[in-house]
């Protein structure tokens, strides 16, 4: 088992992103490092920034990138950018260009000045959604991504990518967490989306469990590896899952259990239409979700999560209702 490394000198990309700002404030809370740099596309409002850390506008994709390390003497980089929700005017080319290009082009700026370990933010997605998934995810299974899902494709070429870097540069440790859906006080999107519906959407035969984890949670697996626990692959999540009827339960509604040919066509009929975000390779995304097995994590990697995946969801309904925002049907 390899040896952690504990970081003094870290540089996080996609620093003013949900997760990119708590990893920042879960730092500069924690303390003890000599160096903290946060790199993001967009400049940082002044009021949003936190004392201690040196704020730099910067493209992932900027070859210039490797300047800033030098500049800083980084020992460390959390590379967190990526594109999980694509805007309006987005395309498949940019996403790619940002995921996967911004990804090489940080790690040549690692290799090129010594970075000794960087910690990358994958996904449960790189396993992909597929008929043949095991009932649970271990790190051991292979990475198949989707090519209809521009976010879980890119997350697999990502880590092909790594695991290229580990057999060419072994002087660089990678810390890749696979992370389950984040829920969290303040997190909103196309999943959560999906709850707040006065109807969940379930295709019959299909349980399409979920796994949660609390974004607390992420921070903390992020600061644990940056506090020296042992490098390698991942699965975070909480404990357990919950079915869609389940969550369906806990809201106090109804789960419409659709045919999934019936859903397609509705769902194809809606794309089209313009009337719908969802289209037809949904069907796979809701039916054949990865169900990621933390075991890894809590005996290898030493980082025990703090709330169960039952845990996390009914903290974040409660947080919705505290804001006025209740997604519950009573």
């Amino acid at each position: 088992m390899s040896e952690g490394i504990v970081a003094r000198r870290v540089l996080v990309t996609g620093a003013d992103g949900f997760l990119g700002r708590t990893v920042l404030a879960a730092l500069c809370e924690q303390g003890g490092l000599e160096v903290l740099v946060a790199l993001d596309v967009r400049e940082v409002p002044p009021d949003r920034q936190l004392m201690g850390v040196a704020y730099q506008q910067q493209d992932v994709r900027d070859a210039r990138i490797a300047e800033t390390i030098a500049d800083h003497a980084i020992d460390t980089v959390v590379h967190l950018a990526s594109i999980v929700t694509p805007g309006k005017d987005s395309n498949r080319a940019f996403e790619h260009s940002v995921d996967v290009g911004g990804t090489r082009n940080v790690l040549e700026a690692c290799v090129a000045n010594g970075v000794r370990h960087v910690v990358v933010s994958s996904s449960g997605a790189a396993y992909g959604y597929h008929a043949d998934n095991p009932a649970w995810m271990t790190e051991s299974q292979p990475l198949r991504g989707n090519a209809v899902f521009a976010y879980a494709d890119h997350k697999r070429q990502v880590e092909e990518m790594l695991a290229d870097y580990r057999a060419r540069h072994p002087a660089l440790a990678q810390t890749v967490l696979r992370i389950g859906t984040i829920l969290g006080e303040h997190v909103d999107n196309q999943i959560t989306a999906l709850f707040e519906k006065k109807r969940l959407i379930a295709i019959r035969g299909s349980a399409s469990p979920f796994v949660f984890v609390w974004d607390e949670d992420v921070t903390g697996a992020i600061a644990h590896a940056l506090a020296g626990a042992p490098p390698g692959c991942y699965n975070l999540a909480g404990d357990g899952a919950l079915t869609i009827h389940e969550i369906a339960s806990r809201l106090g509604k109804r789960a419409a259990g659709w045919p999934a040919g019936v859903l397609k066509t509705a769902l194809s009929v809606g794309s089209a239409l313009g009337v719908s975000r969802y289209g037809p390779e949904q069907l796979d995304f809701l039916r054949y979700r990865p169900v990621l097995l933390n075991t890894a994590l809590k005996a290898r990697f030493g980082y025990v999560p703090r709330k169960t995946s039952s845990e996390a969801f009914d903290a974040f309904v409660a947080a919705r209702k505290r804001q006025g925002r209740p997604i519950t049907s009573s």
